[in-house]
């Protein structure tokens, strides 16, 4: 196809309502582009989309300095909630068996965190007086001696921790 026949083809009516056409699809297009413009930028002025995308920004930033400063208190609570007592483990028991004297009036508690670090403190009753004992524990372990009531109060104090066994 060359020029001459399609020169023929559209004649010069045809060519303008071709371009009539295009432009009424044009006005339409601008039309439409503009009600969507005003309806994104309807409010009291024209910065008012401006004044939105600035107040959202302000609360991002204010969330993401929120969340900044939670997990820094989260962090202390956590350093803060190891050093607290997280397992407590408490045993009667009779340390003057087959002597009739004292029955289970006798207890050994062992007050612990998750480090193991903490104190056992114990009461031995009998019937004419009673003493109380306390131990410092550190890791699982007192560096005092320790009956065999203590050593179950620990490792049922760790067992509550859920954490392995070591003593």
């Amino acid at each position: 196809m060359n020029f001459s026949s399609i020169s023929s083809y559209f004649n010069t009516s045809t060519v303008i309502y071709i371009l009539l056409g295009l432009i009424i699809l044009l006005i339409i297009w601008i039309i439409r582009l503009e009600i969507r413009m005003s309806r994104l930028l309807a409010g009291k002025d024209g910065k008012s989309l401006e004044d939105s995308i600035a107040n959202i920004r302000k609360a991002v930033e204010d969330l993401n300095l929120f969340r900044d400063e939670s997990i820094e208190y989260l962090k202390l609570i956590e350093m803060r909630l190891k050093r607290s007592i997280q397992a407590v483990e408490t045993i009667r028991f009779n340390p003057f068996k087959g002597t009739g004297v004292g029955g289970n009036q006798s207890f050994s508690t062992a007050l612990l965190s998750e480090k193991g670090d903490g104190v056992i403190i114990s009461s031995l009753h009998s019937r004419d007086r009673m003493s109380v004992y306390s131990k410092p524990v550190k890791k699982f372990v007192s560096e005092f001696e320790t009956t065999e009531e203590e050593k179950t109060v620990i490792n049922g104090a760790k067992d509550a921790l859920h954490l392995p066994k070591q003593i």
